[in-house]
């Protein structure tokens, strides 16, 4: 392997400023910007728009489930069943 075309894999802390949340992980991305984590040193720092913390898909925060079955929603919606016996005109 080439060592000299591969990119630079490094510590690098993600910061979602919505949020006000980082999270120190290694990657290749880069930036001129540093900053000082809770361990003391300076690492650099990418800022994202979206994170595991303001997306409401990964907090659960924005969405409900239904619980309701099918069948009851369709009687809710529709009424009760038909009473049963013979079909009309049979």
């Amino acid at each position: 392997m080439q060592q000299d075309k591969q990119p630079e894999y490094g510590p690098v802390v993600f910061r979602d400023r919505s949020a006000g949340f980082a999270f120190l992980t290694r990657s290749t991305a880069t930036s001129d910007q540093t900053i000082e984590w809770d361990d003391g040193n300076t690492y650099p720092v990418v800022d994202v728009e979206i994170s595991s913390e303001s997306h409401p898909f990964y907090t659960g925060k924005a969405r409900t489930v239904d619980t309701e079955g099918r069948i009851a929603k369709f009687e809710r919606r529709y009424g009760e069943a038909a009473p049963e016996g013979p079909a009309p005109g049979v």
